[in-house]
């Protein structure tokens, strides 16, 4: 499939504050509705790459709440442990060639994967550097490119990476220091962009353009800038100062850079509280999910949905962990071969 020079834009980064206070953010930008809903799957749930007859199986150790595109993908999400994956858009992706030689893995799944199976970055880090398996993409739904995503995982202890594939060949950056993604371009070149700007200082002036690298720039700057504070909810605020600071305004279009989309929702996870919290553009409130309350055991634990409306217009607000409901769980999009 030919790549479309259309892309889409997000950003996430880790906030390292006192305490073990440790925060994830990150927006989803994009062009059209992606018809999020939130999810609460249990332990114990049977997965499978749904890439045909070698795809890679596993049962998730780990519960999680997790935000969809589509109700076919985990775009984002924490688990009870406290790791936190994204997918973000990165146009420059190439994945190998799936020639079943070793299980495939549906991209649709790759963060799930992730939070069904691993505590910590380290653990993740070490089964992924193994490659157990091919990441199989597929068009968008709905539209005819192809999917082109790369991953970012932290977890409760502040550490951080980034896995990427490039010209075909798995890219793993990992790193403490390695707080924020954006997209294009690739993750090594992005930390080049970043450090003119921290020559110059964000003090004196930062970039202030939608494009991913000034964003990549801005996010550095402020996700360090802003105090380190004791109360875990004033950190919070700043967090969500900051991941609206680096947000694209609603209903915005910029002929001449085609791969900026307006932001549609934010997500900020706080690791050490279980706290999971949504933002729609298009409603006055935010609200959250506490893990500490879910049932995730795989005997009694139930998967639970949350519906946020088109365009995610649906209100909640405080804590909405009693509005999930009982649902079938959604298919993983993949391929049948």
């Amino acid at each position: 499939m030919a790549l479309a020079p259309v892309a889409e834009a997000c950003t996430r980064f880790v906030y390292l504050g006192p305490n073990d206070n440790i925060v994830t953010a990150r927006s989803m930008d994009w062009k059209l509705d992606v018809a999020t809903n939130l999810w609460v799957f249990p332990r114990g749930m049977e997965r499978n790459g749904e890439v045909g007859p070698n795809s890679l199986k596993w049962t998730s150790k780990y519960g999680s709440v997790i935000a969809t595109g589509y109700d076919v993908s985990t775009t984002d999400g924490m688990n009870e442990r406290g790791l936190v994956a994204n997918v973000l858009w990165l146009v420059e992706s190439e994945y190998p060639k799936y020639d079943q030689s070793k299980p495939g893995l549906t991209i649709a799944a790759w963060a799930q994967y992730v939070l069904d199976n691993f505590v910590t970055v380290d653990e993740a880090v070490a089964d992924l550097a193994k490659e157990p398996f091919t990441i199989v993409s597929d068009s968008v739904p709905g539209e005819e490119r192809l999917t082109t995503l790369h991953l970012s995982i932290s977890d409760a202890s502040g550490d951080s990476a980034i896995i990427e594939y490039i010209d075909g060949k798995q890219v793993i950056h990992h790193d403490r220091s390695y707080q924020v993604m954006t997209n294009s371009p690739t993750f090594d070149q992005q930390l080049a962009l970043n450090s003119y700007w921290k020559q110059i200082g964000g003090t004196v002036m930062l970039p202030g353009t939608n494009r991913a690298s000034d964003r990549f720039a801005r996010a550095s700057f402020y996700v360090n800038a802003i105090p380190k504070a004791e109360d875990p909810n004033r950190a919070l605020a700043s967090v969500f100062s900051v991941i609206r600071n680096v947000s694209v305004p609603f209903g915005i279009t910029t002929p001449d850079e085609p791969n900026i989309s307006s932001t549609r929702w934010r997500t900020v996870a706080d690791h050490k509280r279980g706290l999971y919290f949504f933002e729609s553009a298009l409603t006055p409130n935010t609200f959250w999910v506490d893990l500490k309350k879910i049932d995730f055991a795989p005997e009694t634990g139930k998967v639970l949905k949350l519906d946020l409306g088109k365009d995610q217009d649906h209100t909640y607000s405080g804590d909405a962990t009693a509005d999930f409901v009982p649902a079938e769980p959604f298919h993983f999009l993949g391929l049948q071969l």
